[in-house]
């Protein structure tokens, strides 16, 4: 079965991945663990509540076949940031499913930061034997509910630039933030600035609401 995964930003997927690795390891299956542009900047799937585990660092050119026949008998594979993949190697997940029996589960985002589908992805989408999107409530500044991911520079939120840049660090001018569609087209922060750029008039919105927990999202984030 090839099982796609996807939401946007601290939905859970990361998260999801390690769950699920721990689940068929106890029942004795032996799998791989694959990723692409993790938030740790390492061959790691890390998610933002702590929890870790190392990885196989997937580039561009790597084939997974060839790489997963290499290891004799392999049951699944968990492929976090799978968004991030080639569409070719998207193209290999499927053949590893249907050529070689493997379970692959895929986890990532569905779009970039204009809202426009990656490649990957739409790729999963086309092939993927079951979609799920995840269910973990995001929310806007706005309160409602988050869906699409804004790449903010200099306080503005940005409607071009390359699809893939790492951001949320302490040298990167970017950061990443879950907007509502409303305010991802209009471009507001919640911080008093609109983004540049915005599809439609600003509106009037919501009442902020606070964040229970004081978190912000610090860790580094490709998009």
């Amino acid at each position: 079965m090839l099982k796609f995964f996807f939401g946007p930003m601290d939905c859970g997927k990361s998260t999801l991945a390690l769950q699920m690795n721990y689940n068929h390891r106890r029942q004795g299956r032996r799998g791989l663990v694959l990723t692409k542009h993790d938030r740790s900047g390492g061959p790691k799937v890390t998610s933002r509540i702590g929890l870790g585990l190392e990885a196989i660092e997937v580039d561009d050119d790597l084939d997974l076949v060839r790489l997963v026949t290499a290891y004799g008998r392999i049951d699944y594979l968990i492929c976090d940031e799978a968004c991030f993949y080639t569409v070719d190697q998207v193209e290999q997940l499927a053949d590893l499913v249907d050529e070689h029996g493997v379970d692959v589960f895929a986890f990532g985002l569905a779009s970039d930061f204009r809202s426009v589908m990656f490649p990957a992805a739409q790729r999963l989408f086309e092939l993927a034997d079951e979609v799920c999107r995840l269910q973990v409530e995001v929310l806007c500044w706005c309160g409602r509910p988050g869906q699409l991911n804004a790449r903010v520079v200099g306080g503005t939120l940005a409607r071009s630039g390359e699809q893939v840049v790492i951001g949320d660090t302490d040298a990167s001018p970017v950061r990443y933030q879950v907007l509502c569609r409303r305010h991802h087209r209009s471009g507001e922060l919640g911080e008093g600035t609109p983004g540049n750029g915005a599809a439609v008039p600003s509106v009037p919105s919501a009442p902020s609401v606070p964040d229970a927990g004081g978190l912000t999202p610090r860790a580094p984030e490709a998009l």
